[in-house]
């Protein structure tokens, strides 16, 4: 194992505040720059996927969206053998990422890494397809990576200096300014199906 530093967002940007961790990714991208000893990345949800990445790191590092089953909006910050309990074990919707697979199955094979740290925030909807996040969650962005910078540097992982972005993100058309300031009005696109098939429903 080298002494690499993961720092990874998980979900879904098409539901809502499932996208939470990959906007976090984002922003930290954007607000600090790091050696080549850290990856940023956005692992959506690769799943599975994802394993060879921890298995290059000593340190993962990851945001997410998690039903802790506090208000909306709250922030939790879970570590080392903590983690797996709170990636998955309360499903939040049909579309979340099996991220605790990763971590149990990275454990069997002896690659997970040695320091795990989740920030997590309850989620306030998630099903609202192509829906941005709901602001009580995105407040929660920079304070997010706030402790995240906090966490690296007890690890001894410093910036370098600005952000300038990371090769593992999204293409610039998901990133939020340019996904949520895209989306069609409620009218132009209806938020709960197919209103065809919607019972009084008319434009």
């Amino acid at each position: 194992m080298t002494d690499r530093t993961l720092i990874l967002g998980i979900g879904n940007l098409l539901w809502a505040d499932e996208g939470f961790g990959v906007r976090c990714v984002e922003r930290l991208a954007e607000r600090a720059g790091f050696g080549p000893e850290v990856q940023i990345m956005d692992g959506g949800t690769q799943g599975l996927y994802l394993l060879p990445f921890l298995e290059d790191a000593r340190n993962l590092l990851v945001f997410d969206a998690v039903d802790y089953g506090l208000p909306p909006g709250m922030m939790k910050v879970v570590e080392n053998e903590a983690v797996p309990a709170f990636m998955g074990a309360k499903k939040m919707s049909l579309h979340q990422t099996g991220f605790q697979d990763v971590i149990a199955t990275a454990q069997l094979k002896g690659i997970c890494p040695d320091r795990l740290c989740l920030i997590g925030v309850q989620p306030e909807e998630l099903e609202d397809y192509g829906g941005g996040l709901r602001p009580i969650v995105a407040a929660q962005i920079d304070p997010a990576v706030d402790r995240g910078l906090d966490k690296l540097a007890q690890w001894g992982v410093h910036p370098t200096g600005p952000g300038t972005g990371s090769p593992d993100l999204a293409d610039v058309a998901l990133r939020r300014d340019a996904y949520e300031g895209g989306r069609p009005s409620e009218d132009m696109a209806y938020r709960h199906g197919d209103e065809r098939f919607v019972p009084g429903r008319r434009r």
